[in-house]
């Protein structure tokens, strides 16, 4: 395997682009994690998985971790267990938001179920796992509708949330009440990070490609991938 043919000087200006985004979205609290103390969710739920549209599912994961790791060191985290799993959602909604294979997209959620309702406090709770048929539910429609920037955004944020919810009620106490509390503020939540995820990918490839052009700047779609029907034509 040659590194210098896939780790290109394109590719890897366009991945410390997005690492480095990625990393001050990071900086900007949006809301707090019920049950977690000094946790919170950021502006990079709103951006984070449209690396794997941009920049392919691995690279954009790529990106993605390293983010996440420079956050990690730069902050001073301890590792404890909330903190390390905190690193996996994105890296999920990413793949799915990048990828159009619907196995993988489909298995994941259904994993995160299953680990969920094998929890004593998750089978009293089962019904909040309901939110993670949503990514199932998208990418078992026609593709049309399921690479649709709105569903591959809902799928994406709800495999985050799947993926985090399944960890999150093996290491942190929970209770059926708390469950029930959370299902507007989830349903809140979610429709906000989707439409966030939504609008920051179609703002991206308008941005994205009118520099671009501006710039006479050629960049393979393998490397870069822009969605033309959201650029703006000049």
């Amino acid at each position: 395997m040659d590194l210098q043919k896939i780790f290109t000087k394109k590719r890897l200006i366009f991945i410390t682009l997005f690492v480095v985004l990625a990393f001050f979205a990071q900086r900007i609290n949006f809301a707090s994690l019920i049950g977690a103390e000094g946790q919170y969710f950021t502006l990079f739920q709103f951006f984070g998985p449209i690396a794997g549209a941009f920049l392919g599912s691995i690279f954009g994961i790529i990106a993605i971790l390293t983010a996440e790791l420079i956050n990690f060191f730069v902050v001073g985290k301890e590792a404890t267990w909330i903190n390390i799993m905190r690193l996996a959602p994105m890296l999920f909604a990413a793949y799915y938001f990048g990828s159009k294979k619907r196995n993988l997209n489909i298995i994941f959620p259904l994993i995160a179920i299953g680990l969920f309702i094998l929890h004593p406090v998750g089978r009293q709770a089962w019904f909040y796992s309901l939110f993670w048929t949503i990514p199932i539910i998208a990418r078992l429609l026609p593709k049309k509708y399921a690479l649709s920037v709105p569903l591959r955004s809902l799928g994406a944020t709800f495999t985050a949330h799947a993926v985090g919810g399944a960890l999150w009620i093996w290491t942190v106490p929970m209770t059926k009440a708390m469950y029930v509390t959370l299902l507007p503020i989830t349903a809140y939540e979610r429709l906000l990070f989707a439409a966030g995820i939504g609008i920051s990918y179609v703002a991206f490839n308008a941005l994205l490609d009118k520099v671009l052009v501006k710039f006479h700047i050629k960049v393979p779609s393998d490397i870069l991938k822009i969605e033309k029907k959201f650029t703006v034509k000049a």
